[in-house]
């Protein structure tokens, strides 16, 4: 019986309409800019001038229209989301390393050492992150790396918290307690018993912060802090596109939409991996 059950709710949790628009949504994205380079050899820098500003869906060669410079906007919309997508995944898998590590540092060891470590993570918690990514890349420059680095050291925070809390709950039971009875080296009690029951709600977190970090990469090259202008981007798209919402709106509409498509699908993929892995949380539908 119990079996059926857990059958039962499995499929219901994989039939999920979370998790169909999710994968449609971040997946479609996600391959499309995969393969940008086959389907787009130019990179979407091929210049028509005798086409520019094409509205769109009214040109097979343009469904998406051109923008002043007469660049299909559908390549310029799939290839610059290279650089929105690495810059969402390699900060977040940077800032949960550090973050986790610091997180279970701090839990398990206790004492001065989580004194120091929370205390630093407080501070940094206190500066705005807006005056804190300008101040940041005001010293070392704009470029993906740069950017990368800056959300990696401003978002290893939320992490470290997070674990630290979980590990709290966790150092003082049962099963640790009785490894410790039995010799198990502190190491060995982190990596192997510690941490993969600490691991659910870092890859929710994961999953929100990438969509999250997307959109921090398009609002600050949006704002002239990200990526160079030359490189195609969802923010700088944005950005080129202001100065012609009133004469050619598909500029900015259409990255507009990328990043709102994206984030949403990759929300509906962390609500759905939340409550796939932590049942009792569930709201009722």
């Amino acid at each position: 019986m119990a079996a059926a059950q857990a059958m039962s709710s499995a499929r219901r949790h994989f039939r999920s309409l979370e998790l169909v628009l999710g994968v449609l949504l971040a997946g479609g994205m996600t391959l499309a800019v995969l393969f940008s380079g086959l389907l787009f050899p130019d990179g979407g820098e091929s210049m028509d001038l005798m086409a520019r500003l094409t509205p769109p869906f009214q040109s097979l060669a343009h469904p998406l229209g051109t923008d002043p410079l007469g660049r299909d906007v559908l390549a310029r919309v799939i290839v610059g989301g290279k650089i929105s997508l690495t810059v969402g995944v390699f900060s977040v898998l940077g800032a949960v390393t550090l973050g986790t590590f610091i997180g279970l540092v701090a839990g398990y060891y206790r004492g001065i050492t989580e004194i120091l470590l929370m205390r630093f993570a407080d501070i940094q918690l206190a500066l705005p992150f807006i005056l804190l990514a300008i101040m940041f890349l005001a010293i070392l420059g704009t470029g993906v790396d740069k950017i990368i680095f800056f959300m990696i050291v401003a978002q290893w925070v939320q992490y470290a918290r997070l674990v630290r809390g979980s590990v709290l709950s966790l150092r003082d039971r049962e099963f640790i307690l009785s490894a410790r009875a039995i010799g198990v080296g502190n190491g060995r009690i982190i990596l192997t018993h510690i941490l993969p029951n600490v691991l659910g709600p870092i890859i929710i977190l994961m999953t929100l912060q990438v969509a999250n970090n997307i959109l921090l990469e398009s609002s600050l090259t949006f704002l002239g802090l990200g990526v160079d202008p030359l490189i195609p981007s969802w923010g700088g798209m944005l950005a080129d596109g202001r100065t012609y919402l009133q004469t050619a709106w598909w500029v900015s509409v259409f990255p507009g939409l990328a990043i709102m498509f994206t984030v949403l699908g990759l929300n509906l993929l962390g609500d759905w991996l939340r409550d796939l892995l932590d049942p009792t949380g569930q709201t009722s539908k």
